[in-house]
């Protein structure tokens, strides 16, 4: 017996079988990451020495590396309840579900129904043979049906969408990262920063300590008749300065810990952070090579997933020059009474198959591609200049640790020098042949010393924090620079 096929069958089949033989052949240009002009190496000064990171090397808690306590308590309340944070994370979990969303077109979709009624048919509807005349009718409709439908992707407009989709979402996910290394750096800036303010306070709190001594020196000096009223005065002008000082610097601590207290999402009216003179020495930091950076920083990974976004949607909007088209095949049963619904006689089904071409537009096709051609062009641009600005954070980084490790140490040296003018400038007052001013001028010069070291100190730590935010975060300890 000769098998006949309908013809229905036969052209769904072909098409189906173009299907098969063109995917992958997508319009538009497939996406390759443009270069980039990296220089081999940093620009050193001593005491810097190269590393050799590798690709894999992690991100994570790189705050650790400072061995304070109370900041990685604070990091790790800012990972949990920073809102900026749940926001990009929220973000992540559209995008992802939007990538999902859209891979499935690359499937068919098959859909189901059910219908049961009982109606009535009007006996003076239209005709539609004047041969046969109508009759009202009364009857039920009992229908089971199955229905798919699927775009044949013959010019990649699904798969483009679909490369579009996961790169932004592999986007998101880089953003998501960025937004921890931001917060995280964010937050030691402003902790290190009121570090800094609680040493000065320290400073100003000795001084002051010292400038009451000295002020009950000269008023028992004055009181004996061996000084002027000037020397008091001018040791009570300093002593006042110098308590003005300590409510400004109270003013900008208590900025500082209400910051802290928004980036670990508590009010800042609940938040409170005791002072605390620890020692505080910045890690020695890896640097490795400048192309590290392409592999490490997260908000050059975010740029470049961006690139590769755009880039497929000049594929999806080149495809929309070629004919869109569906297959919708259908199968199922109908009957007036639920007791046939399952007969061979019930059985409905149909193959169809929908071409759609766009003949004329004005041009909106065209539009379309010029306006892709263009977001990835801005894209190309934007991940160029956050290639550049990355190098120059990390060598502002390099330089600033290494003139900061020297001016600090110079600062500790002029410490010890002023203290020992100070002690001259009160021996010789003590001994009749100096004026107070000098022992004054001392007394000013040790306190700025004192304030400068404690300036630098926070500097010092202020510039690794943002060294290793160009850097992009932590590194395996076997990568460690000797410094």
């Amino acid at each position: 017996m000769k098998l006949r096929l309908h013809p229905i069958a036969v052209a769904t089949s072909a098409i189906a079988l173009s299907a098969i033989v063109l995917a992958g052949c997508a319009v538009g240009p497939d996406y390759r990451k443009p270069d980039v002009d990296m220089p081999v190496t940093w620009q050193l000064d001593a005491p810097w020495r190269q590393s050799t990171p590798s690709d894999t090397q992690a991100k994570g808690a790189w705050w650790e590396r400072f061995g304070d306590t109370k900041l990685n308590a604070l990091q790790e309340q800012a990972l949990s309840g920073n809102q900026t944070l749940a926001f990009a994370a929220a973000r992540l979990t559209q995008a992802r579900a939007t990538a999902n969303s859209v891979s499935t077109g690359m499937y068919p979709q098959v859909s189901t129904g059910v219908r049961a009624s009982r109606l009535r048919i009007a006996g003076n509807r239209p005709l539609t043979n004047y041969n046969s005349p109508n009759f009202a009718t009364v009857q039920n409709d009992f229908a089971l049906g199955l229905n798919a439908s699927y775009e044949v992707d013959l010019f990649g407009r699904v798969q483009r969408n679909v490369e579009g989709a996961r790169a932004s979402a592999e986007q998101s996910a880089a953003d998501l990262e960025n937004t921890r290394l931001l917060l995280s750096a964010d937050l030691a800036t402003n902790y290190f920063n009121l570090r800094e303010l609680d040493v000065e306070l320290d400073v100003l709190s000795r001084s002051i300590e010292l400038q009451r001594k000295a002020l009950e020196l000269a008023t028992s000096r004055h009181d004996l008749g061996a000084t002027s009223g000037l020397d008091v005065a001018q040791q009570q002008a300093l002593l006042d300065t110098t308590l003005t000082q300590v409510d400004v610097l109270r003013k900008a601590r208590s900025q500082y810990e209400h910051a802290i207290a928004t980036l670990t999402g508590t009010p800042a009216p609940n938040f409170s952070l005791p002072p605390a003179l620890a020692p505080m020495t910045p890690p020695a930091v890896p640097i490795g090579i400048p192309s590290d950076l392409l592999e490490r920083r997260p908000d050059i990974a975010s740029a470049e997933r961006a690139m590769a976004a755009s880039n497929a949607q000049i594929g999806v909007a080149r495809a929309a020059f070629f004919p869109s088209v569906i297959l919708a095949p259908s199968y199922g049963v109908d009957s007036r009474n639920i007791e046939t619904l399952f007969n061979a006689p019930s059985v409905v089904w149909s193959l169809g198959v929908s071409l759609t071409q766009t003949l004329f537009d004005g041009g909106r096709i065209s539009a379309n591609v010029d306006f892709a051609k263009g977001g990835y062009e801005a894209s190309v641009a934007n991940y160029r200049r956050i290639v550049l600005t990355a190098m120059q954070e990390v060598e502002d980084g390099i330089t600033g640790v290494s003139a900061l490790d020297r001016a600090y140490a110079q600062a500790q040296a002029a410490i010890v020098s002023a203290r020992r003018v100070l002690d001259i400038a009160n021996s010789r007052y003590e001994g009749g042949v100096a004026t107070y001013l000098d022992v004054i001028t001392a007394q000013q010069s040790l306190l700025n010393s004192e304030r400068q070291a404690a300036q630098l100190m926070g500097q010092r730590m202020l510039t690794s924090v943002f060294l290793i935010k160009a850097l992009g975060g932590d590194w395996p300890d076997a990568k460690l620079a000797q410094k």
